[in-house]
């Protein structure tokens, strides 16, 4: 018995197979620092918590609709319809186990063998992994450190054509920290507008910014039944282990999206959604206060890494990722991540495992201590002066 042939087109995140490696050199007794994986080092707020042992012991463990809860699907709603001055109901919103369903089910919905998708690269695996997965085309924008790991607007344009079906838009963005300019958003939403195309709004990361919040394209005219909103409390509200996220859409993709949710997973679990309805409705000073501190860490962090010889990084403008140019070390970066790792004890990624445009550059999360971050650069910057 052989796997299916599209089995061969599926891809998958180099952060789980690195921290597999870490905790095995950990299990030998090595002390790694982890910058490897996407998640805050926040503990859950206490009040969502408390929220889902409430759900717990009021009975809340049983199938759920499809859809999500009414009540959960309208906080979801007003809560976009304020942050991105837009204005839908709870009809447009579809809850999942997390963001990445919010990838999966639209994309498998709406997109046939030879499809044209146009994807950031250096960019969130997952994208060029369904992409091919389905069939379709995958058709990288580059992301280059130039432009502050932003749209080549000029080439967008030269990329569009009759077969392009999707766009996928991440801002802030994974794994660069950049953030599409509101002026550039604009433009794309003029490029677009009149095409035959959905555009995928990956904005999962639209709480965790160091300036002024980013524009969702969605908000523009014309744009709200052309664009799928991605979004979830993974990363907002530090719960990546809850496994819940959401998408705000057109109605007929909703109810596509049900479908596939009916076919797969049934519903979302019910607790959880109880403590997600928490997050969105109470008390927001865990996120401010998470976000300050990212900051605080960004800014020494970066300025440590470019005291490195042969690093230059960029100062992210959102999420929580250091995106630093490693070509002055001469050596890969792919071999750089790997020596890291096994002789310095720094787990990170090589920015290729995000797409051929993120090789020579690496990515190193900065939702760890400041202390471990201080002590990352110092283990880095030792290897590289004994090894250059």
């Amino acid at each position: 018995m052989k796997l299916a042939e599209r089995m061969s087109r599926i891809g998958g995140e180099t952060a789980f197979d690195v921290l597999v490696q870490a905790r095995r050199l950990e299990a030998e007794g090595r002390r790694i620092i982890h910058l490897e994986i996407g998640e805050p080092d926040f503990a859950t707020p206490r009040h969502i918590v408390e929220a889902a042992h409430r759900a717990l012991d009021e009975g809340w463990t049983h199938y759920g609709p499809t859809q999500g809860y009414p009540d959960l699907r309208e906080a979801v709603a007003s809560y976009i319809s304020r942050t991105r001055g837009v204005r839908v109901g709870p009809e447009r919103v579809a809850v999942a186990p997390g963001g990445k369903p919010i990838i999966f089910f639209p994309l498998m919905a709406v997109l046939e063998p030879g499809d044209e998708v146009i994807y950031p690269n250096p960019g969130f695996p997952i994208y060029e992994s369904m992409i091919r997965f389905l069939g379709a085309v995958p058709v990288p924008m580059p992301l280059v450190e130039e432009r502050g790991f932003s749209f080549d607007l000029d080439l967008l344009r030269q990329k569009l054509n009759h077969r392009t079906k999707l766009l996928i838009l991440n801002s802030p963005q994974n794994p660069t920290g950049g953030v599409i300019p509101a002026e550039d958003i604009r433009a794309i939403a003029e490029m677009v507008r009149e095409r035959d195309l959905l555009v995928l709004s990956d904005e999962i990361y639209s709480r965790i910014v160091y300036g002024d919040p980013p524009v969702s394209i969605a908000s523009l005219p014309g744009m709200l039944e052309k664009t799928i909103i991605l979004d979830g409390f993974s990363k907002t509200y530090a719960m990546t282990g809850w496994r819940i996220g959401y998408g705000v859409m057109p109605e007929w993709l909703v109810q596509a999206v049900n479908q596939l949710m009916v076919n797969s997973t049934s519903c979302t679990a019910s607790f959880t959604q109880r403590a997600a309805l928490a997050a969105l409705t109470g008390p927001q000073d865990a996120v401010e206060e998470m976000v300050a501190e990212f900051r605080r860490r960004r800014d020494a962090f970066c300025n440590g890494l470019n005291q490195i010889p042969g690093f230059r990084c960029a100062l992210p403008g959102g999420a929580f990722y250091a995106f630093p140019n490693v070509q002055g070390t001469g050596i890969g970066s792919r071999e750089l991540a790997d020596r890291l790792l096994q002789e310095a004890g720094v787990a990170c990624l090589n920015g290729g495992s995000f797409g051929a445009y993120g090789d020579g550059y690496l990515r190193l999360s900065y939702a760890n201590s400041y202390a471990n971050l201080m002590e990352a650069v110092e283990r880095v910057g030792e290897f590289l002066s004994v090894r250059l």
